[in-house]
């Protein structure tokens, strides 16, 4: 007889989320979450386990998209859990695959949960999948680690309670309940998914000939997340030597071995929810660093590249700045694009403090009065170094009549300048989308 899986479930449940009482499932119809809608229910009507809500992410992508989401909804209704379905449009960009965009479209869905806890439906086959699939990838020890029972990601706990339930329980335990499940076709596609091609084809091969494939790739894994766990210990380390804000000083960067260069840089962008480069590119970005040059490297959460002696993020976002906006002077201000911030030394007037002025975007022949004629800011941009990507962004200064005061953080008007005045800094987060 097929023992019960709730008491295993239940055990997974980490002592640390014992006083959280709200979970979400990330419910896409197949018989992985449904069997998990359906364990999670038990648990909460059987042994008072946390109250439970799902999220459904429609991405549109099969003809039977609509169907699978009005199965979900149907099925929610039946368990009296409350469904919200995401669809989401997916673009891709920079050759990226379906597959890798469709699940940045459902953790950004999973992101805008108000459940502190994701539940994820991914079993021990999807782990041993994982394993091989980023070893065939050239995967280092974070990706061969694969995935945790639990981890945090942007505020929230994703928990993966089924990693030691093969498949075959999963099925055993749905046919013994009753339970319905969609089949998504594209599943069954070997030929154009690496993915499926191992589970349909490879590992039952692999399995026949060794017959403790599993647990040996999954001790494999528990060992590469040690080793990352090590790699993340230094890391942070590096990371304390050269840090300043959200930049990594490249003089510091510069001084470690390449193998600590590549893992400072790649813990910073995982600090940071970015994916992570590929190895060719992340190479390439160090070597122009190592040489001195004016380095980029476009990744699908937006850019890296360098100025005034550090390496610095910033995001690509789909619609351009607010211009024209009001600030006064010596009050931040920000958006999604950046923020002003207003420093005491050589600037506007003291006594300018609260004057109402206007951030603007550039018009074409706007140039800065200067002691003696007047400069292009093409002109300023370049002799500051400000990396070509961030000045169709970058605002422009106002007064209330529309003169031009300056650009903020690269150059202010001569007139009527003081010692001890107000400067204004711009500080870039994202550009847009061009």
């Amino acid at each position: 007889m097929q023992p019960d899986l709730l008491p295993q479930l239940i055990a997974h449940w980490p002592d640390k989320l014992s006083g959280l009482c709200h979970l979400e499932l990330a419910l896409s119809g197949g018989l992985d979450s449904c069997v998990l809608l359906h364990l999670l229910c038990r648990w909460r009507d059987e042994a008072g386990g946390p109250g439970l809500s799902a999220v459904h992410v429609h991405h549109g992508i099969s003809r039977h998209a609509d169907a699978w989401a009005a199965f979900c909804g149907q099925l929610c209704a039946q368990y009296g859990v409350p469904l919200r379905i995401e669809r989401v449009c997916l673009q891709r960009s920079g050759g990226q695959s379906l597959e890798a965009v469709a699940r940045t479209a459902r953790y950004r869905a999973f992101a805008a949960s108000p459940a502190p806890v994701i539940a994820l439906a991914q079993h021990a086959d999807d782990q041993a999948e994982t394993v091989l699939l980023q070893l065939l990838r050239g995967g280092g020890p974070r990706a061969l680690a694969a995935m945790p029972t639990s981890r945090h990601w942007q505020g929230k706990i994703l928990w993966r309670p089924l990693l030691q339930v093969g498949r075959k329980a999963l099925r055993q335990y749905a046919e013994a309940h009753g339970l319905r499940w969609v089949e998504d076709d594209s599943n069954q596609d070997a030929a154009n998914y690496l993915r499926n091609y191992l589970r349909l084809e490879a590992l039952p091969a692999l399995r026949q000939r060794l017959p403790q494939l599993d647990a040996q790739l999954q001790r494999s894994a528990l060992r590469m997340a040690d080793a990352a766990a090590i790699l993340d210990d230094m890391a942070a380390l590096d990371l304390q030597q050269a840090a300043s804000g959200d930049d990594l000083l490249l003089t510091p960067l510069l001084t470690l071995s390449l193998p600590r260069q590549r893992n400072l840089l790649l813990h910073w962008l995982a600090l940071a929810d970015w994916p992570l480069p590929a190895p060719d590119a992340l190479d390439s970005l160090l070597a122009a660093l190592a040489a001195g040059e004016a380095a980029r490297l476009a990744l699908p959460a937006g850019e890296l590249y360098t100025y005034r002696g550090g390496l610095r993020r910033v995001r690509v976002l789909a619609h351009p700045p607010p211009w024209p906006q009001a600030c006064r002077v010596g009050e931040n201000w920000r958006c999604a694009h950046g923020e002003l911030r207003w420093q005491r030394g050589h600037g506007l007037p003291a006594a300018w403090q609260g004057r109402a002025l206007q951030l603007t975007a550039r018009r074409g022949g706007d140039a800065l009065a200067l002691k003696v004629g007047r400069k292009a800011i093409k002109k300023l941009f370049q002799e500051q170094a400000v990396p070509a990507l961030l000045r169709a962004d970058w605002p422009l200064l106002r007064d209330a009549n529309g003169e031009l005061l300056g650009v903020p953080g690269v150059a202010l008007a001569e007139a009527g300048l003081e010692g001890d005045g107000w400067w204004p800094q711009w500080l870039p987060a994202a550009v847009s989308r061009r």
